[in-house]
């Protein structure tokens, strides 16, 4: 149903909403100005995509219930055994953060520890998504603050980061840049595909998609199961929770 897979230089069709309408009470993000998107493929005829992915204006989407974001991640059945090396691996990360004055938030971890959790978005995504944590890379429009890849898209049509500031605020947002690969190639004197001391070209760059990780998660993983769903004509087995988030896309006279 989202057509054949887009190539790297493929551009997205763009509809992209206003400034981050979703994010926590005290967070000042008004200085890094990022636009919001959710960056999506389709549900069926429910809504529509032209492409592999498309960019739906974040105040478009269902809204999700805050309360079950407490960090156990309880609607994905809660958490299992921590697998050692990802530990260590995480504890790495937190390290070179923490050197920075920077802090992994704590539903992260849990979800990229543990042995039940840390690969439920590669599993049910429909676009081959896949997880790829990198090193702190610094954001090209605010110093101080960091990205931390986490989810990319097989041919990397979209890339999805978390983004921490110094001052403790930490939400998810995605670009079509890799910027791990642009920073690399600077550094080894190589042609980059943007120009990383650009702020405005950046932060064009840059779109804010979800005010923590376990919401972006909650939100990639309801839309994935209802991909399949679709794909195979079968809504038969979706729990109310899916079904009332379909709703909210109703198509004109289908009952609600």
């Amino acid at each position: 149903m989202g057509g054949a897979m887009l190539t790297p230089t493929t551009p997205l069709t763009v509809i992209k909403g206003g400034p981050m309408p979703g994010a926590r009470a005290g967070f000042d993000l008004s200085s890094v100005g990022f636009d919001s998107a959710w960056c999506a493929t389709d549900l069926g005829e429910y809504r529509t995509c032209r492409y592999t992915y498309e960019f739906y204006p974040y105040e478009s989407l269902p809204p999700l219930d805050s309360t079950q974001f407490t960090g156990v991640f309880q609607w994905l059945g809660g958490t299992g055994d921590p697998v050692p090396e990802q530990v260590t691996a995480l504890d790495r990360l937190a390290e070179g953060l923490s050197a920075r004055g920077l802090t992994l938030p704590r539903d992260f971890v849990t979800f990229q520890a543990d042995s039940k959790l840390r690969y439920s978005l590669d599993e049910v995504s429909g676009t081959c998504c896949w997880t790829d944590i990198s090193e702190p890379l610094p954001s090209p429009v605010e110093p101080g603050a960091f990205l931390v890849r986490f989810l990319r898209d097989q041919q990397d049509c979209v890339i999805w980061y978390l983004y921490l500031r110094s001052s403790g605020e930490a939400f998810v947002v995605h670009s079509s840049l890799d910027y791990e690969y642009e920073y690399e190639a600077r550094r080894d004197g190589e042609e980059t595909e943007t120009d990383l001391d650009d702020p405005e070209e950046q932060r064009a760059a840059i779109l804010w998609c979800a005010p923590s990780f376990e919401e972006f998660a909650h939100r990639f993983w309801i839309e994935n199961r209802l991909w399949h769903a679709l794909d195979g004509n079968d809504l038969s087995g979706l729990e109310p929770q899916l079904r009332d988030y379909l709703r909210h896309y109703a198509l004109p006279g289908t009952p609600s």
